[in-house]
């Protein structure tokens, strides 16, 4: 079954709205998206890693499926509650995968070992270490609980038990969940295609030959591993001129082969920016003027049923919307719902004044557990996307930072990196 496609209207702000907070900005982007893509069916669970899942994973099979041993030790019916205690000890033995297939009476023990099933009679397990052999009995010297060292059957998953909502993205512990219980297929969504767009006569793609007034397509190489490493099918739109018929033909194609498109460039009101000009056209385009340093101007637009998010052209401004508006989009888009990105407050390790009002996003790294921020500001340095390893992020009320104030620091890792 086909996914609902959002409404042409979803980006619309209301009337009179300009300067927009970051935190309103993302809730309303948030509460204006689902999910676009539909279920592609059952795939092997050896196939399952990075997809979404698109229904609960409910156990058919309990986990442990019968009651076993948390130890090596001897199995008898508990409590012991007098010491010392002696047992006799009965033949045989109950290991991992060859049960002991007899019943043992009240006041008798058993060897067993860790995982193997509880024998008939027995509930309670004593320790090798906490035990001693005399005279082919068992003698214990400790008290003991009925159930020690014993797991039950289903204590971690029961039959019916949802293991794994819908809307998860699948790693590889969800697929230790899954397989403990036999599961070795998942129905999961089909992967989100998105399209990434750079845009500008002075932008050249890596490889080709330059002049000093052109520069390297760096937007499009960084979104491209961003958009695959979140899991995503990227689709290259390549690279449009600045004319209205090069960007129209490049989202023409975008939006008959992909779910989402991003673009970089062309998004504010220059004489030369014909992205913003074609969604306006041909489209419905909201230009979302958030109170955010770097990347103010986003546009969000939907273009002949598909959205399209266009961040702007200097390649941190572009990383910093990319990470904050595009991959939690991308997420629920994907039907794995919004995400906000884990955060930790941490010392600075840097002086800084703010203008307060706006929300302003620094590159940093994590320095003996202090947040260091990069040495220029920049939206076109480029050297501190690769110095970085997340972003510090000031909200509006901040004004002055210096060393050990508390700051919000960001890892990449948190965006799914």
């Amino acid at each position: 079954m086909s996914a609902a496609p959002l409404r042409n209207d979803c980006f619309a702000l209301p009337p009179g709205v300009n300067w927009t907070p970051l935190n309103e900005a993302l809730e309303r982007l948030a509460a204006r998206l689902h999910p676009v893509v539909e279920s592609a069916g059952a795939v092997a669970l050896a196939d399952a890693v990075g997809r979404v899942l698109a229904v609960d994973a409910v156990a058919q099979r309990a986990h442990p499926p019968s009651s076993n041993s948390a130890v090596d030790g001897y199995a008898f019916l508990g409590p012991i509650s007098e010491v010392p205690t002696r047992l006799p000890l009965i033949d045989g033995r109950s290991a991992a995968g060859v049960p002991y297939d007899g019943t043992v009476a009240a006041g008798q023990a058993i060897r067993i070992l860790t995982g193997a099933v509880m024998p008939t009679g027995t509930d309670t397990v004593a320790l090798d270490e906490d035990s001693e052999l005399v005279d082919g009995g068992l003698l214990l010297r400790g008290t003991l609980k009925a159930g020690a060292n014993r797991r039950k059957a289903g204590e971690d998953i029961q039959v019916g038990d949802v293991i794994v909502a819908a809307g998860t993205r699948l790693n590889a512990t969800h697929i230790a969940v899954l397989a403990s219980v036999g599961m070795g297929a998942v129905e999961v969504y089909r992967p989100l295609r998105v399209g990434v767009l750079s845009t500008g006569d002075e932008v050249k793609p890596v490889g080709a030959a330059v002049s000093d007034h052109q520069i390297y397509d760096a937007n499009r190489p960084m979104l491209h591993a961003l958009v695959a490493r979140l899991g995503y099918q990227v689709v290259d739109l390549g690279h449009a001129m600045d004319r209205a018929e090069d960007v129209q033909a490049a989202l023409d194609r975008g939006a008959e082969q992909c779910d989402l498109v991003l673009t970089s460039g062309g998004i504010s009101a220059g004489d030369e920016d014909h992205v913003s000009r074609v969604l306006k056209r041909d489209g419905e385009i909201s230009n979302w003027r958030i109170a955010l340093k770097p990347g103010r101007p986003l546009a969000l637009a939907m273009y002949r049923q598909t959205p399209v998010v266009g961040l702007p052209g200097n390649p941190v401004a572009a990383w910093v919307c990319a990470l904050r508006f595009g991959a939690p989009a991308m997420s629920v888009l994907a039907g794995a719902g919004w995400f906000e990105p884990t955060s930790f407050m941490v010392p600075a390790a840097f002086s800084k004044r703010k203008k307060p009002g706006r929300s302003e996003f620094l590159r940093a790294r994590m320095v003996q557990g202090s947040a260091e921020a990069f040495g220029s500001e920049g939206s076109g340095r480029v050297t501190g996307l690769a110095w970085s390893d997340g972003l510090v992020e000031l909200d509006e009320g901040a004004d002055q930072i210096e060393p050990g104030t508390p700051v919000r620091y960001i890892p990449y890792t948190s965006f799914g990196l």
